[in-house]
């Protein structure tokens, strides 16, 4: 067989950091267990931060105005966070290996949440049928509990779709069409951790109790952990690329440079190489295309 056979054409390799294996690797054999790491994953977010305006108010005795500015801090900072995570997965530690990293820290911060809810000592005291009347000490560790799961959440939501897409060889037409259906998949299945959430979830911490309803999808993000490590000899990686600001400050340099520069019939003549490979580790040249004007 030829190796284009074997082995995939995209600059993938398998854990192990061999070439990966097409037989072997990626696609939907992969990819089933991404899809339950995002459907899990989407329940413990969604569940834990539904009614976060209503435990502020409960628990923490803060007021209407005060909680809603909070949970909005709180919401801010799960968008600000992937930045770090998408830099730190493109720049040195690929995607898998942030996810891998971020994942724990994401369950720390669900087990503490758990914990500052449930545990005497560390859940709120002087509670009367209303609200509470928690120490300092006490609203601290939520605190620091709710912001270790934004920085979790970093590292996780820049990479996880994208690391769906690296298991299908972009070279391989077969595969090619299978990435679109992967993406239909994806976001079915985090809309139904989220939907089972909300429904789920709210009745929990609204009958039961809080300590349940932050154990619940704490017990949902272990199931994602264990479920994303299940896979690993299955997967794909694209290995990092680099610093993508030095990159991008080269291409905005040559853009201005060439500005008036003749665009060749020859599309060959456009790449920086004459290689069939990219010169930037892990990635690709891409096709020429006209569709940008």
């Amino acid at each position: 067989m030829e190796e284009s056979d074997v082995y995939t054409e995209d600059g993938t390799v398998d854990i192990h950091k061999n070439p990966a294996n097409k037989k072997t690797t990626g696609n939907w054999k992969a990819c089933r267990f991404i899809l339950v790491n995002v459907c899990c994953e989407r329940f413990a977010y969604y569940g834990m931060s539904k009614n976060l305006v209503d435990y502020l108010k409960s628990r923490l005795n803060q007021g209407n105005a005060t909680a809603a500015n909070n949970v909005t801090n709180w919401f801010g900072t799960c968008y600000i966070t992937p930045l770090i995570g998408a830099f730190l997965a493109d720049a040195y530690l690929g995607r898998y290996w942030t996810i891998a990293t971020f994942v724990f820290i994401y369950v720390f911060g669900m087990t503490l949440l758990t914990l500052s809810a449930s545990v005497p000592g560390l859940k709120p005291g002087n509670c009367n049928s209303d609200t509470c009347h928690p120490s300092s000490d006490q609203t601290a560790v939520f605190f620091v509990a709710l912001y270790m799961i934004a920085l979790g959440i970093g590292g996780i939501e820049p990479c996880v779709s994208s690391f769906g897409a690296d298991q299908f060889d972009e070279n391989d037409e077969a595969e090619k069409l299978k990435k679109s259906s992967f993406f239909n998949w994806f976001y079915f299945s985090a809309n139904v951790g989220a939907f089972v959430a909300a429904i789920v979830i709210s009745w929990i911490q609204m009958n039961i109790g809080w300590g349940w309803g932050f154990g619940v999808p704490t017990v949902a993000m272990v199931i994602a952990v264990m479920f994303f490590f299940s896979g690993s000899r299955y997967y794909r990686l694209r290995r990092p690329q680099g610093n993508p600001l030095t990159r991008i400050f080269q291409v905005i340099v040559a853009a201005l440079r060439k500005m008036s520069v003749e665009v060749p019939e020859d599309e060959s003549q456009l790449f920086e190489i004459a290689d069939d490979a990219s010169n930037i580790t892990g990635s690709r040249k891409l096709e020429h295309t006209d569709n940008l004007k």
